[in-house]
């Protein structure tokens, strides 16, 4: 007998959970399967860890580096950091499930294979497999790490950037291959605990994609570190030994040089998990990557099958995804909901830390538009020298024409909790000279945010121009 629904969501994350607990809250009968564990890779194994570590260390690099404290001697328990991990994702993971039962979204775990465009196969953990059927489908199943075939996954001594923040010990050395988002936050974490960083990037620089001058300020702080970063580098051959792994790595001169580390970190972007869904033969249209196509509405090439998050292709943002499962939950609910003007904000938790939302001076250009830049130091922020956090600024981009906020970018202390700021003025066409009105607390960050809105108005209380 095939187990009717209004809604089946095929994943657990980010993106399938937030689409559950939606259709639940709007009174549609929903199935939700996942085949691991629900909060998927961001709660797991990627976002909540990796911060539930770095906000760690970083309280011990603070400490040990207070000149007013005499830390040198202070010693990292890694085991109990580790076990703090386990507990926080066990916690969440806990609340994602009260959650979802609250707002009567049945869970079913296992693996799920579409066998048409309204019915689902899931072979359950213990073997068997069982039928549902539903009127309409929501595809949430992420991304995968994505291999290097010059310095291939071993779960052993080559590893990707979910299982480096697992590891049992401090490696005494670290290769990271790939500096971008993982690559910086896990190579800094692991720098400040004493490892030997070196990153491998086959771009012109770190964080490939980011505007130069925020990255030029974590670069600095990174090899002040002590990690060495190649760039226009690559892989070209590796050997795991008994103990180690030895990389060669070609430099931008051509030239070539060996690296050998406890464990090298392979972290050079995703692909999606979509294989063995049953995706092309139910007729779902997948770009030449593999990644699923869906229109402003989450909708996918067949009616009533909707797909959200990272299987539909980059950005891969865990809050991404949960907006993506919102929209797609409210249409399926009836609503008209569309994904097409939302500004999406992007935070890096590198020391120190950058966020950014909309356009840069750049793209504004690229799209006609005379921007007006505003800048602002945390150099001249009160609370930034109170807290001696003064490295990076605050820019705010406004289109000249209109006086519209369109874009900010942040690289300094909080710049991820700051970002949120610039993408309610982005969001609701805010005028720069309305965000520069705002008062805020003093002395805090966000007074920076203020002064970068007065400084592309006209100019700011507390820098020279």
């Amino acid at each position: 007998m095939i187990e009717e629904f209004d809604v089946i969501v095929i994943g657990g994350g980010p993106g399938g959970y937030v689409a559950g607990i939606r259709l639940g809250q709007r009174g549609l009968k929903t199935l939700l399967i996942e085949k691991d564990e629900l909060g998927g890779e961001c709660l797991n194994r990627g976002c909540i860890p990796s911060k539930t570590l770095i906000s760690r260390v970083n309280i011990y690099w603070s400490a040990r580096n207070a000149r007013w404290l005499g830390g040198g001697d202070l010693k990292v328990n890694w085991s109990e950091v580790q076990a703090i991990r386990e507990r926080v994702i066990k916690r969440l993971r806990l609340g994602v499930k009260y959650l979802l039962e609250g707002n009567g979204v049945k869970v079913v775990e296992g693996e799920a294979r579409l066998r048409s465009d309204r019915e689902v196969e899931v072979r359950l953990r213990d073997g068997s497999s069982k039928m549902f059927r539903a009127r309409n489908i929501v595809i949430a199943t992420g991304g995968e790490h994505a291999p290097l075939r010059e310095i291939p996954f071993d779960g052993n001594k080559v590893i990707t950037s979910s299982q480096a923040l697992e590891l049992r010990e401090i490696p005494r050395r670290l290769l990271i291959v790939g500096g971008g988002v993982s690559g910086v936050e896990i190579g800094t974490l692991y720098a400040k605990l004493g490892t030997e960083v070196t990153i491998v990037e086959l771009m012109d620089q770190i964080l490939p994609g980011v505007e130069r001058d925020l990255v030029d300020v974590v670069a600095k702080k990174m090899k002040k570190l002590g990690v060495k970063i190649y760039t226009s580098s690559r892989i070209v051959e590796s050997k795991v030994l008994e103990d180690s792994i030895m990389a060669v790595v070609e430099g931008r001169d051509g030239g070539s040089f060996e690296v050998r580390a406890d464990y090298a970190m392979v972290a050079v972007g995703k692909k999606p998990a979509s294989m063995n869904l049953g995706l092309s033969e139910v007729g779902v249209e997948l770009d030449k990557r593999g990644f699923i196509i869906v229109n402003d509405r989450m909708e996918t090439s067949v009616p009533g099958i909707y797909a959200v998050g990272d299987v539909t292709g980059p950005p891969f943002l865990a809050h991404r995804a949960s907006y993506h499962g919102m929209i797609a939950a409210e249409n399926i609910a009836g609503l008209d909901r569309s994904a097409r003007d939302a500004v999406i904000p992007f935070a890096i938790f590198s020391d120190p830390e950058i966020a950014y939302a909309g356009l840069t001076e750049a793209e504004a250009r690229e799209r006609g538009i005379e921007p007006r830049i505003g800048k602002f130091p945390f150099t001249a922020s009160g609370r930034a020298v109170a807290e001696e956090a003064t490295d990076g600024f605050v820019k705010v981009i406004a289109d000249s024409s209109t006086g519209r906020v369109i874009g900010c970018q942040i690289v300094g202390q909080h710049a991820t909790e700051l970002i949120s700021e610039a993408v309610l003025a982005i969001h609701n066409g805010m005028k720069v000279e309305q965000f520069a009105k705002c008062i805020r607390p003093h002395p805090t960050f966000s007074e920076a945010v203020m002064e970068a809105a007065e400084a592309a108005l006209w100019k700011p209380i507390h820098m020279m121009t």
